[in-house]
């Protein structure tokens, strides 16, 4: 598996976004996710017209 290093401040960020007993990785895909949907929805918003 690859690895990533990542700034302080980056983890810092990602430490405030994580919940309980949330990996890192849970928390990424969960933020890709969100993103793709964001995308998705962007994409096909002017397709209803």
């Amino acid at each position: 598996m690859p690895q990533i290093d990542l700034e302080d401040e980056t983890v810092d960020r990602l430490d405030m976004l994580r919940e309980e007993d949330e990996s890192y990785d849970e928390l990424v895909n969960e933020l890709i996710n969100i993103y793709e949907a964001g995308e998705m929805s962007l994409h096909h918003a002017g397709d209803e017209f």
